[in-house]
Parts: structure tokens; C-alpha cells; sequence
């Protein structure tokens, strides 16, 4: 699973973040009225189109076929997706106790402490 470019993962974080399917005209509304929209580029829905279209081939939206303009919903969470970014990089890594070992070592306490909670939990 490849990671995602900026105008990708703009788009999904709309579709996480909303309850029910989106149509790219709605997403590039949204876009255009979020935090991270640049002022002096106005975003075209084909373009949002396309995005879409990648992201579908990669598996992660799903397009409603069921009417006109199609709608477009994350096919996981962004915490599933987050997990097999996670897994896919620790599957490469020749040295997998050293990457973890690495990771473990480099969280903040707070996230170390959550961790021994949830491994705890596990037992």
C-alpha cells in the first residue's frame, strides 16, 4: 500500500471525517473551505475526480454506482489504514526486532505507557 500525496490524503481525511458518502463536488467544496486550502488556487472537480479514481484503484474508496453524481465513501478507517501503512514498512524491514526495538525506544513516555497498557491487555 502506497503512501498518499497531499491532495490524496486531504480527500481521505474528508471521507474519514464524514459519517456518510461525499460526491466530488462536495469534497471540493469542502477542500476549498478547510484550513489547508490555498487561497490562490481553485481546486477543479475533475481533478477531485481523479484523485478519487486512484484511490479506488488502491483500494481505498469505494464509489456508489447507484446514482447520479456518484458518491464516495473510505472503504476502512483511518486507523485500519494507518495499521497496514505500519505493517507494510515493518514487512520490509530486514531487521524487525531492530526496528522495533528503534520504535519503541523513540516513543514519548505517554505512548509507551499506552502501549504496555494495551500489550497488557493482551495477556
Amino acid at each position: 500500500m502506497a503512501s498518499l500525496g497531499d491532495l490524496e490524503r486531504s480527500i481521505m481525511d474528508q471521507l474519514w471525517s464524514s459519517a456518510d458518502p461525499m460526491t466530488a463536488t462536495a469534497l471540493r467544496d469542502r477542500l476549498a473551505d478547510g484550513p489547508d486550502a490555498d487561497a490562490g488556487r481553485e481546486l477543479a472537480v475533475t481533478t477531485v475526480l481523479t484523485v478519487l479514481s486512484r484511490l479506488e484503484k488502491k483500494g481505498l474508496v469505494a464509489r456508489s454506482r447507484t446514482s447520479r453524481p456518484h458518491q464516495y465513501r473510505a472503504v476502512s478507517s483511518r486507523e485500519a489504514h494507518t495499521v497496514s501503512l505500519m505493517n507494510e514498512v515493518l514487512g520490509q524491514a530486514p531487521d524487525r526486532d531492530a526496528v522495533l526495538s528503534r520504535f519503541v525506544g523513540s516513543m514519548s513516555e505517554e505512548d509507551a505507557s499506552l502501549l504496555r497498557e494495551i500489550l497488557r491487555g493482551r495477556g
